[in-house]
């Protein structure tokens, strides 16, 4: 380290920005060292590099041709249009709810079906065995509830959880066209 005149170490200012450094010293204005770890040193942006940006995400209609990807995408939505509370035998034991689902096809036509919340989790489990990388496309089911399972705000919020997941699974080319999805679906 070298020192100055006035016996303070000497920096090359080529190592920071100047910031409130002296020009000639590496030194603040209140006297002590600036870390060399301070520097700023200003990268390339996509302003000063000709065309470098990344290409745009495009889009792409596969529903008027045939294509292998189109060809396993089958539904073009779901709506779970409501929700049926069965009862057991004795007051509020055994008691489950059975959801209305409705799958609209690309066809024209719609498949109701109903199923529990046992099945949809059946569904995701069965699922991310058959694709242990899906898990980002697939989103997690709405939590469950000892205490509020039958009230109609804990409900509507788990329709709507409900609908979007199956929408997930039903609107991806590979989840859709998996045997388990058609299981879930037609029996």
């Amino acid at each position: 380290m070298d020192l100055t005149e006035n016996g303070n170490p000497s920096v090359d200012n080529d190592d920071h920005d100047g910031g409130v450094a002296g020009p000639e010293s590496g030194i603040s204005a209140k006297g002590s060292l600036i870390p060399p770890y301070w520097s700023h040193r200003r990268n390339e942006s996509y302003a000063s590099v000709e065309n470098t940006k990344p290409p745009p995400i495009t889009l792409e209609d596969h529903t008027e041709g045939h294509s292998e990807q189109s060809g396993s995408c089958w539904a073009r939505g779901v709506t779970i249009d409501g929700y049926v509370v069965v009862t057991g035998t004795v007051p509020n034991v055994g008691n489950f709810v059975v959801w209305n689902c409705k799958i609209d096809t690309l066809d024209g036509g719609s498949i109701v079906i109903r199923k529990r919340y046992s099945e949809f989790d059946d569904l995701r489990a069965k699922l991310l065995l058959t694709f242990p990388n899906s898990k980002g496309a697939m989103p997690p089911l709405p939590p469950k509830s000892l205490i509020n399972k039958f009230r109609p705000n804990f409900l509507e919020k788990r329709r709507v959880g409900l609908a979007y997941f199956l929408n997930c699974v039903l609107l991806n080319p590979d989840l859709s066209s998996a045997p388990v999805t058609k299981e879930f679906i037609f029996t």
